[in-house]
């Protein structure tokens, strides 16, 4: 005899929505010791709510770190479907260095949950990778940006303007070096370059 897989009921599904990013707002201001109850209160929702969801804290902050992952790799195809490629791929940058912002607040939460077995890097250079290989093959196909690119190359890139501005007075200079990504993506592209 099948089982049905269980589907969350709407209510269930934005209680969830709001517990995620209460813990991501949680972790990365509070760190990793905070308390599961100010999560849940911050969510809206009860702490019987939240374990129903999560049942550790691990599960929590795992959880946490994925969405944050999938929210910012399920976006390159919408920006893709409203703005030329070398557009959509300038816009993903600057949400990409949100993601990472919301990483580094999480960084003793996640290295706990490490620590205790979890591992929520599991699928995160497949799936960057796969995002920026998305917007990357648009452009060049579209002849603006070049068609040599490893999508893994641009994250890296990216992962170092995210360290080097990290605290949130470097967001305009973060922005003038996503800019100059940018032309070295445009760099020998077959058709003119386009502005962002």
């Amino acid at each position: 005899m099948t089982t049905k897989p269980s589907v969350l009921r709407a209510d269930a599904c934005r209680n969830r929505e709001r517990i995620l990013e209460a813990a991501v707002r949680a972790f990365s201001e509070k760190g990793a010791d905070v308390a599961i109850d100010t999560i849940a209160k911050a969510a809206g929702v009860g702490s019987a709510t939240l374990y129903r969801h999560f049942p550790t804290r691990e599960a929590l902050v795992e959880a946490a770190y994925r969405n944050e992952l999938a929210r910012v790799c399920d976006s390159a195809a919408k920006l893709l479907a409203d703005n030329a490629p070398d557009r959509a791929i300038r816009l993903w940058m600057d949400d990409f260095i949100d993601y990472l912002a919301a990483k580094q607040g999480m960084a003793d939460a996640l290295r706990a949950a490490v620590a205790s077995g979890a591992d929520p890097f599991a699928e995160t250079l497949d799936k960057l990778g796969t995002a920026l290989g998305t917007l990357l093959h648009a452009g060049a196909d579209a002849g603006l940006l070049r068609p040599d690119i490893d999508p893994l190359d641009v994250g890296f890139s990216l992962a170092g303007v995210a360290l080097i501005t990290s605290a949130p007075d470097q967001r305009e200079r973060a922005g003038r070096l996503l800019d100059l990504l940018l032309d070295g993506l445009r760099y020998g592209a077959d058709g003119p370059a386009s502005s962002s």
